[in-house]
């Protein structure tokens, strides 16, 4: 149950969230490494061998997110490799029918992403999902990732919103607890990011299967309307 009424700003992540994240998993586990292989001419299971580990070893860090990083490491064009399988970008289930209800809301409602400011434009240009929010910001900007205190002081600092009536939502576990160390009030986490994948029985912070859980009614005072 969210209580909407006191809530004055909600902070929405894009992958796992917004968007499916079949399209990044299947990039980085998949696709990336087949391509790698063919340009460098390597078995394919070694290739996902060491790539795995190489992006594990940069778990929860900036890098992990980062294009350009990867693009230097693996001496590959990343960003034209994402763009080639674009077609599978798609929005989460009632995802946009969620965004177009808070349209009509006093809320603040800002995107905050890890996602490359690369990758960013790349989703939006494919899901049209920027008119919906006041303001799009990309932890790349501050050259924190959202799992430091860091990311949420600036973003605070430059997008002001009070923790105590904030709503964040978000499918990654250490970014949640990122969240609520630095006083969000507000956490749930989506029960099913990868939609090619089991549904998680067991989360750390409440859990949705789909924003239709927590869609506000069309009569609710949280409308302008």
């Amino acid at each position: 149950m969210i209580h909407w009424h006191d809530i004055n700003t909600v902070l929405l992540d894009m992958d796992g969230t917004l968007l499916d994240l079949h399209y990044d998993n299947y990039f980085w586990l998949e696709y990336l490494p087949q391509r790698y292989a063919d340009k460098y001419e390597h078995p394919i299971e070694a290739v996902k061998r060491d790539l795995l580990s190489q992006i594990m070893s940069q778990q929860g860090r900036l890098n992990w997110y980062c294009l350009d990083y990867w693009s230097e490491r693996l001496q590959i064009d990343v960003l034209s490799l994402k763009s080639e399988i674009k077609h599978l970008i798609q929005l989460r289930p009632f995802a946009e029918a969620f965004l177009r209800q808070l349209s009509h809301s006093q809320q603040q409602v800002m995107l905050v992403t890890n996602a490359h400011r690369a990758g960013l434009n790349l989703k939006l240009q494919q899901t049209n999902l920027a008119p919906w929010f006041d303001q799009i910001i990309s932890s790349h900007d501050y050259n924190a990732p959202k799992e430091s205190q860091e990311f949420w002081q600036q973003l605070q600092y430059n997008h002001p919103f009070d923790p105590e009536h904030t709503l964040f939502i978000d499918d990654s576990p250490s970014v949640l607890t990122s969240a609520q160390t630095y006083g969000i009030k507000y956490l749930l986490t989506l029960l099913q990011p990868d939609s090619q994948q089991a549904v998680r029985t067991e989360t750390q912070f409440p859990g949705i299967l789909h924003f239709e859980d927590i869609m506000p009614l069309p009569n609710d005072s949280l409308l302008n309307d």
